[in-house]
C-alpha cells in the first residue's frame, strides 16, 4: 500500500494524498487535518466516511481530544479512548460517538501550534496500533514541512500583490482604489479557505464631511480626507491592506488577525483619527469560516452604520448600483 505517485504541489494536495493513504491503511471513519485559531477548532480537509464533517467546520478546541493532547494529558494513538481519562472527560465525546483516538500536532517553523492531523473511529481499534506511531509522526512532520513551505510562498504572494496592486491606488490619498480591495479581498479569501487563517475588516466613515465641503469648499473636505487617510496609514499593520473606498469611506482588510488582535488595530486607528482631528465612525468584524471575508466586509459596514446614526443620528448616502457591488 502507498501514498499515491501523483505529484504534490502543495499543502493541499499532500493532505489530500496523505489522508487517503491513512483510511486506506488504518480504516477510522475520519480523519482530518484543522486548524487552531484561538477557541475555534477550524476542520480544513477530511477524509469522512461516516461522521458527516466537511471543510469548514468549527468546532471548540478546549472540548477536543486533540487540545488534551497537545498538552500531553493524553496519548497521541488511543485504540480506546474509555481507559484514557483525559479523553472519556472531554465534551466532544459527548457530541459524537469515538472509541479510538489518534491526533498529533502541526506546529509551524517557530514551534507554535498550527492544527492537528487526526482521526476518529466509533470502534475502539486493537492494541497493535500504538506501533504504527512513528509512521504518523512521520508523517504529520512532513505535513508541517510543506505546510511551512505554503506559508512562506502565501506571504511572498502577498507582497507580490502589493508590487503589483500599485498602480489601482486613489489618486488624492495614495491608498489602494476601490478596484484593489476587491481584487484583495479575492485573494486573502482563498488563502483563508485553504489554510484556515484569520481576517478582520475595518470599515472607517468621516463624519461631516458635506457639512465641511458645503461650509468651507472642497479643497477643506479633500485635506480632511487626506489627513484621514495619512492616519490609517500610519496606525495600520504593515501588512494589512488600507484602501479608500469611495467619497469619504475607507476599508482595512488585516490578514492573519483575529478578533483580539482585530479589535485592538481598529482602538488604534480611532486614536490615529483622534490625534489628526478627524471625526469617524467605525466598524469591525472577524471572517467567520462559514461565511467568508465579503460577509465580514458587510457586517463591519453595517456596525459601522449603526454607530454613525449614534454618534450623528443620520445616516449617509448610498453609492448607485448597491454598496457592496464589484
Amino acid at each position: 500500500m502507498s501514498i499515491s505517485d501523483q505529484p504534490c504541489e502543495d499543502f493541499e494536495s499532500a493532505v489530500r494524498a496523505v489522508l487517503g493513504y491513512l483510511h486506506a491503511r488504518f480504516g477510522f471513519d475520519l480523519w482530518m487535518v484543522t486548524r487552531t485559531e484561538g477557541e475555534d477548532w477550524i476542520v480544513l480537509h477530511v477524509e469522512d466516511h461516516g461522521y458527516g464533517v466537511r471543510p469548514g467546520t468549527v468546532f471548540r478546541w478546549s472540548d477536543s481530544f486533540c487540545s488534551r493532547m497537545v498538552q500531553g494529558l493524553g496519548p497521541r494513538v488511543a485504540p480506546d479512548v474509555a481507559g484514557v481519562p483525559a479523553y472519556a472527560e472531554a465534551p466532544i465525546g459527548r457530541q459524537v460517538r469515538i472509541g479510538a483516538y489518534i491526533g498529533l500536532p502541526l506546529r509551524r517553523a517557530d514551534g507554535s501550534l498550527f492544527g492537528t492531523l487526526c482521526a476518529i473511529d466509533p470502534r475502539p481499534q486493537d492494541e497493535s496500533l500504538r506501533a504504527e506511531q512513528p509512521l504518523l509522526e512521520l508523517l504529520a512532520l512532513l505535513l508541517g514541512t510543506v505546510l511551512q513551505k505554503d506559508l512562506a510562498a502565501t506571504e511572498a504572494a502577498r507582497r507580490a500583490e502589493r508590487l503589483q496592486a500599485e498602480a489601482l491606488t486613489d489618486a488624492m490619498t495614495a491608498l489602494y482604489n476601490r478596484r484593489a480591495w476587491t481584487r484583495f479581498l479575492e485573494h486573502e479569501e482563498g488563502r483563508c479557505r485553504r489554510y484556515g487563517a484569520a481576517a478582520c475588516v475595518i470599515v472607517v466613515d468621516l463624519d461631516g464631511l458635506k457639512r465641511i465641503n458645503d461650509g468651507s469648499g472642497h479643497a477643506a473636505g479633500d485635506e480632511l480626507i487626506c489627513r484621514a487617510a495619512g492616519a490609517l496609514r500610519k496606525a495600520a499593520r504593515t501588512v494589512d491592506v488600507v484602501a479608500r473606498l469611495g467619497g469619504d469611506e475607507f476599508g482595512v482588510l488585516c490578514a492573519e488577525c483575529d478578533g483580539p488582535h482585530g479589535r485592538r488595530l481598529a482602538g488604534r486607528l480611532r486614536t490615529a483619527l483622534r490625534e489628526a482631528g478627524v471625526d469617524a465612525s467605525i466598524g469591525i468584524a472577524c471572517r467567520r469560516p462559514d461565511a467568508g471575508i465579503q460577509a465580514a466586509w458587510e457586517q463591519a459596514d453595517q456596525q459601522m452604520y449603526e454607530e454613525k446614526k449614534t454618534r450623528t443620528g443620520g445616516g449617509r448616502d448610498q453609492p448607485a448600483g448597491g454598496r457592496f457591488a464589484s
